[in-house]
């Protein structure tokens, strides 16, 4: 099985997110609307003895050390589910901002998994490699098929594929991470707040529950980063941006905009009126 092969690795975006309660495993259940950018990391692989990994790009440095890397957490993962897998070299170029909301970690986790799979010929739907995901942290069971979909637990319960109309967006993040344990322990249920209906994906008006949702984490990761209010104010003052939300638990925020044309020179804009913030136009689907 000699040659490289490359995967792209999209980020993720919540388009919704609703924070249900706290499990006795200490994660949170949730339920959110998920949708995928036309951006993101970029995964090779080249098949060999040995498992390793080479972490370069733009954001390579926050990535933190490569020992704790989810691309080998993942691959350890199936190793220990599929016997004599074959494993290999793999080289991560880092595009996404860290702890930012976007999955980039489990993206390039279930990217490492798709390598894999091809790699020693095993199905897409092999249970096996929704285990491994599973194994390797939350986000990452969403990652590997990588459609819009609802998601549910803990992560772990995905609905079927959604038929998302594809959404035009500029996604811009303040350089600021922020860590996902931190925003939800601070997060404070209103016992006041009417619980909001279930989302069932029946609907053919996705964009209807898509406008009538929400982060519940905005409030708790803006309290912990006060830019997030910043990002989200500049985003709903864009013209022809008809919903602005931060993605997750931030501190990465989303504008829907009209067109393709609109979400590219929202980006210019904002590049210009604050060029520390990383800013990217692109499509959701």
């Amino acid at each position: 099985m000699p040659g490289v092969r490359v995967e792209a690795a999209p980020a993720k975006v919540n388009l919704t997110l609703r924070v249900l309660g706290r499990r006795p495993d200490g994660y949170h259940d949730i339920e959110s609307i998920v949708a995928f950018a036309q951006l993101g990391d970029v995964l090779a692989f080249e098949p060999g003895r040995t498992l390793s990994l080479g972490v370069r790009g733009p954001t390579a440095a926050a990535a933190g050390h490569t020992a704790d890397n989810l691309v080998l957490r993942a691959a350890r993962a199936l190793a220990d589910r599929v016997a004599g897998l074959r494993l290999g070299r793999f080289e991560l170029s880092k595009r996404l901002p860290v702890a930012a909301g976007l999955g980039g970690g489990s993206a390039d986790a279930a990217a490492a998994l798709r390598l894999l799979a091809r790699a020693n010929r095993l199905a897409g739907d092999d249970a096996r490699l929704m285990q491994a995901a599973q194994a390797t942290g939350a986000d990452v069971p969403v990652c590997l098929d990588p459609r819009a979909r609802i998601m549910r637990g803990r992560g772990d319960l995905l609905s079927s594929p959604l038929d998302l109309p594809s959404l035009p967006a500029v996604l811009v993040n303040p350089n600021v991470p922020l860590a996902t344990r931190d925003v939800f322990a601070a997060f404070k249920p209103d016992p006041g707040q009417a619980q909001a209906a279930a989302i069932t994906g029946s609907s053919s008006d996705l964009r209807g529950l898509i406008a009538g949702g929400r982060n519940e984490l905005e409030g708790p990761a803006a309290a912990l980063a006060p830019v997030v209010a910043e990002v989200l104010s500049a985003l709903r003052a864009l013209p022809g941006c008809r919903l602005a939300r931060m993605s997750g638990s931030g501190a990465t925020c989303f504008g829907l905009l009209e067109s393709r044309r609109g979400a590219a020179a929202a980006a210019r804009l904002l590049r210009e009126t604050h060029p520390r913030w990383w800013v990217r136009a692109t499509v959701l689907s």
